[in-house]
C-alpha cells in the first residue's frame, strides 16, 4: 500500500522538480561536501514527497547525478551523508520550518481515522486510494505523512468505524422481521448457495427456478430505501465480500456486519434475477418463435409437393428472397406462394 517515488525522470522533468532556487540556495550555501549534496537532496525530496526520504537508496540516482552537477560536488559523496547523525536531525528541522510542517502526532491519526470514516469511506473502499487521500490531507494540513505502518494502521480503524456505523443503519432500517428472515437464510440447506447462483440452460425449468429465486428474496421484505443513501460502490464491495463467504463464514461477523452483508447480497441479487428473468423470457419467445416458423415452413413445402407448376412457384419464391433479403418468411415468401397467400389471408378463389 506504500506510495511509490518515480524513479525515472525525464530530463525536462528533472530540471523542473530538482532545481535548487534561490531560498534553496540560501539554506545550501554554508554547507560543504556530503552534508551540502545530501542537504540538497532531502530538501528537494521533501518539497516534492512531502516527506523525507526514508533511507537513501528512496532518492532517484538521477536526482542525485543532477544535484551534485548543480553543488559541485561528487555523486559518490552522498553515500558518507550520514543518516543517524545529529546533523541530519538538525536539517530536517531547518527544512521542516523552511515549509512551515512538523511531524504527525498520535492525535492526529486519531483524528484522520474519524475524517476518512466520516468523509472518504462512504465514497471508496480500496485502501490504497484511501492511504492516497490520506497522504493529500497531510500535505493541505502542512504535516508529514506518517510512516507506512501508521497510514496502514489509520486507513484500517477508519474502515472499522464506517463498517459499523454503515452497519448500524441499516440494521435500524432493515427492522426485526427482516434481519430474523436473513438469519432464516443461514440456516436453510443451499438457499443462500442458490440465491447466489447463476441461471441454467435456456428453458422453461430455469425460468419457473428463477421465479422461486425472486420471489424468495422479495419474500424477506428489504425496505426500497436500504441503500438510498450508500454510494454503488459501497453496496457492490459488500455484495462481493458476502458472495465469496459461506453460510458458516457469516457466524464469525457481528450481528449487524452479517445483516448488511446478507442485505447487500439479497438487494443486489434481486435486481439481478429480474434483469435475468426478462432475458430468459425473450429467449424463451425467439425459440418458440423460431420452431412455429419452422412447422409452417414444412407445412408450406408439404402443400407444395401436390401444386401444379411447382417450378414457377419456387423460381418466384426464390426471386422475392433474393429482392428482399431482410424480410422474413411469412412478408416475403408466403404472399408469392399459393398455400402462403391462403395463410396470409390474401388469396382469393378466382
Amino acid at each position: 500500500m506504500g506510495e511509490s517515488v518515480q524513479r525515472e525522470w525525464e530530463p525536462e522533468d528533472l530540471i523542473g522538480a530538482w532545481t535548487l532556487l534561490d531560498r534553496d540556495w540560501q539554506m545550501v550555501s554554508n554547507k560543504t561536501g556530503p552534508t551540502r549534496l545530501g542537504f540538497a537532496l532531502m530538501l528537494k525530496f521533501y518539497e516534492i514527497e512531502g516527506r523525507f526520504p526514508a533511507y537513501p537508496e528512496e532518492v532517484p540516482p538521477a536526482a542525485v547525478e543532477y544535484m551534485a552537477s548543480l553543488v559541485k560536488v561528487s555523486p559518490a559523496a552522498f553515500g558518507k551523508y550520514s543518516w543517524m547523525s545529529r546533523a541530519i536531525k538538525y536539517h530536517r528541522t531547518q527544512i521542516r520550518k523552511a515549509f512551515g510542517t512538523r511531524p504527525p502526532k498520535e492525535a492526529d491519526e486519531e483524528r484522520w481515522a474519524v475524517w476518512l470514516a466520516a468523509e472518504v469511506c462512504p465514497v471508496e473502499t480500496a485502501r490504497r486510494r484511501l492511504a492516497a487521500a490520506l497522504r493529500q490531507r497531510c500535505r493541505t494540513e502542512h504535516i508529514e505523512p506518517p510512516a507506512e505502518g501508521q497510514i496502514e494502521r489509520v486507513v484500517a480503524s477508519a474502515l472499522r468505524r464506517f463498517e459499523d456505523a454503515f452497519a448500524a443503519g441499516v440494521v435500524t432500517r432493515l427492522g426485526p422481521g427482516a434481519c430474523s428472515r436473513l438469519e432464516e437464510l443461514l440456516g436453510q440447506d443451499g438457499q443462500l448457495a442458490a440465491l447466489k447462483a447463476d441461471p441454467g440452460p435456456l428453458g422453461l425449468d430455469t425460468l419457473l427456478a428463477e421465479v422461486g429465486k425472486l420471489n424468495a428474496v422479495r419474500a424477506i421484505g428489504l425496505p426500497g430505501d436500504l441503500f438510498a443513501e450508500a454510494s454503488d460502490r459501497i453496496v457492490a464491495a459488500w455484495r462481493a465480500r458476502a458472495a465469496r463467504m459461506f453460510p458458516s463464514d457469516f457466524s464469525g461477523c457481528a450481528a449487524a456486519v452479517r445483516y448488511t452483508l446478507l442485505a447487500a447480497l439479497c438487494w443486489t441479487r434481486q435486481a439481478e434475477i429480474t434483469d435475468g428473468l426478462v432475458e430468459l423470457l425473450t429467449g424463451l419467445i425467439h425459440r418458440i418463435g423460431a420452431r412455429a416458423e419452422r412447422r409452417v415452413e414444412k407445412e408450406l413445402i408439404g402443400e407444395l409437393a401436390g401444386v401444379p407448376g411447382k417450378r414457377g412457384i419456387l423460381r418466384r419464391m426464390v426471386t422475392a428472397a433474393l429482392d428482399k433479403p431482410d424480410g422474413t418468411v411469412r412478408e416475403v415468401v408466403y404472399p408469392v406462394v399459393p398455400a402462403g397467400r391462403r395463410r396470409c389471408g390474401t388469396w382469393r378463389e378466382s
